[in-house]
Formats: C-alpha cells, sequence, structure tokens
C-alpha cells in the first residue's frame, strides 16, 4: 500500500501501530510514535512501535513530562531534527536511558496542528552515520509530513481516539450560558436568568470559548451544539 494510505487499516490502536511498523520498513526507519495532545483539555492518546521494556521504563521514569523531542516539537509548525535539540537540559538525561535500550538519539518529529486545538506528532528514529541519516532525511520528510498529516486526520475520525481529543469538558454553568446565548440572551439578560452578574456570565464565555478553541462567543455556540453540549434554538 502507499505509506500514507490509511483506507484499509483498522481504525484502532493496535490497526495505527500496525500502520506505523509498515511506515518504518518503507522508508528505512527503526522505530515511529504517533501522539496528540488535546492542549485545552490535556487528553492525551499515542502508540509506537518500540519495545514494551523501553515503554515501561519511559512512563515509570515519567520522561513523557520532560522529553523535548515530544515537548518542542510540539511547539513548532515544521518539522525538528533532533540536532537541534541536542542542547537542551534533557536532552542527554533521556537518551543516556534510550542507549540501555539500543535506541538512537537521532530523530525527527513532524507536529500537526489540528482544528480542535490538538497537536498530532509523528516522530521516527534511525541508527546510521550522521551522513546517511542526512541523506534519508530528505529523502523521506515529504513522506512523513503527509503520512503524518494523513494519519492525524484519520485518528480524529475514529470513533473513540479521536473522540476524547476532540471533545472538551464543559461546566454545567458554562452549558447553561451558551444556551441562553444560543437563545439570543443578552449577558446582562442571562446573569438575570441565572441570579449571577454579568460578569460572571462573561467569565463563564471567555472560559467556554477557550476550551472550545473558538475565537469568538458565536464560533463557541456553534462548536458547542456541533459537540451536543447545547440544543439549537
Amino acid at each position: 500500500m502507499e505509506i500514507f494510505d490509511l483506507d484499509s487499516v483498522d481504525k484502532t490502536e493496535e490497526g495505527f501501530t500496525s500502520f506505523l511498523h509498515d511506515l518504518c520498513e518503507n522508508l528505512e526507519l527503526d522505530y515511529a510514535t504517533y501522539c496528540a495532545v488535546n492542549t485545552v483539555s490535556d487528553q492525551v492518546i499515542g502508540f509506537t512501535t518500540y519495545d514494551d521494556a523501553w515503554k515501561e521504563h519511559y512512563t515509570s521514569q515519567r520522561f513523557q513530562n520532560i522529553d523535548p523531542t515530544l515537548h518542542l516539537p510540539m511547539r513548532s509548525i515544521a518539522p525538528i531534527d533532533w540536532q537541534r535539540l541536542r542542547e537542551h537540559r534533557d536532552f542527554d538525561r533521556v537518551f543516556e536511558h534510550a542507549r540501555d535500550f539500543k535506541i538512537k538519539d537521532q530523530g525527527l518529529s513532524v507536529p500537526i496542528h489540528g482544528p480542535y486545538g490538538e497537536v498530532g506528532l509523528i516522530s521516527v528514529t534511525r541508527d546510521c552515520s550522521l551522513g546517511t541519516w542526512e541523506k534519508l532525511r530528505k529523502n523521506v520528510i515529504t513522506e512523513l509530513q503527509t503520512a503524518a498529516v494523513s494519519l492525524h486526520d484519520t485518528v480524529m475520525q475514529s470513533d473513540t481516539l479521536g473522540y476524547a481529543l476532540r471533545r472538551p469538558q464543559l461546566s454545567s454553568r458554562e452549558c447553561e450560558v451558551l444556551q441562553w446565548t444560543a437563545a439570543g440572551k443578552s449577558q446582562i439578560d442571562i446573569g438575570v436568568i441565572l441570579t449571577i452578574s454579568s460578569r460572571t456570565v462573561e467569565v463563564h464565555l471567555r472560559s467556554a470559548r477557550s476550551k472550545l478553541s473558538a475565537l469568538s462567543t458565536p464560533q463557541a455556540v456553534g462548536r458547542a451544539i456541533g459537540m451536543g453540549f447545547i440544543q439549537p434554538k
């Protein structure tokens, strides 16, 4: 199959992990990892081709909280070669452990910024000489970017994994305020109806806009309706 064709992939963690294995085989890479984080709700999903021993050690050491190959690329809009991260204070801290599991500190991370406030990331590694790596990176970066976008889009459309990332957590009061806003009530009206100040209404609206990654209150209302938090009026 084409390395970025996910039409026939089972839309489960096992299916997506299998896709990463195929990606490594097609592009002559050692390991590949995909993760996605909703930066608003802090929901996280991920899967990888790394061995279970390294996954367990990585988690037990809580490297996910400090790993620069995870956090720094998520702040970027362009792929980042790990060569650029070597000066980060936590780089050696993570990879002095990774080397014990025969994992090379040579890799590339490709970020994907999605429409629901989520950030996806595909990271790949290859144990080879620097010269070979530079040639390989140039040869595969376009395919990796295409694969990253395709995989992230497919994950977001999947019933379980995508739902966890797409759906923020609104409070009951935020839903009430949005519902009355959808009915055409002003902030002053809503304050009277809910027996709270108009300033508190604005606080709830601001929080709802942030959680829904909306730039305006009408956009927040539209997204809340689309996600089933409130009913259209």
